[in-house]
């Protein structure tokens, strides 16, 4: 998804395909019509293997960490976090990381308004990057 909520490139796939396994070609597929700097994904995409392949690509890759069971860096997160907003201060990249969020609504938009929830309904699912 590009700035503005605009469709790069998107792959239908089953209901049970985890979106990490649909991210490296996503990305592959967006790298050939589009020239990014980023690639903003959440912290189900915390993987070595995509984080490589998008500096492989030249991109940035701002994906949320994803502490998993690791309660030493959950509260470091934590922490981290609220020294931040005690002093006011965002990074960069957080700012970037929050356009996420188009992603969402123009997920819910072409599920809501535009058929796509017929096709989550047959068990397939759209996945959007």
């Amino acid at each position: 998804m590009a700035d503005g909520g605009i469709p790069i490139s998107a792959i239908l796939t089953s209901a049970s395909t985890h979106d990490s396994q649909v991210a490296i070609p996503l990305a592959s597929m967006s790298r050939e019509r589009v020239v990014n700097l980023y690639d903003v994904m959440d912290a189900a995409y915390d993987v070595p293997q995509i984080h490589e392949i998008s500096r492989q690509m030249g991109h940035i890759p701002l994906i949320d960490v994803n502490p998993r069971a690791i309660q030493a860096l959950k509260k470091e997160k934590a922490a981290e976090s609220k020294r931040c907003q005690r002093v006011r201060h965002q990074y960069a990249e957080n700012i970037r990381y929050n356009e996420r969020s188009t992603v969402e609504r123009v997920n819910a938009r072409l599920k809501d308004e535009l058929g796509g929830l017929f096709v989550c309904a047959d068990r397939l699912k759209l996945c959007v990057i």
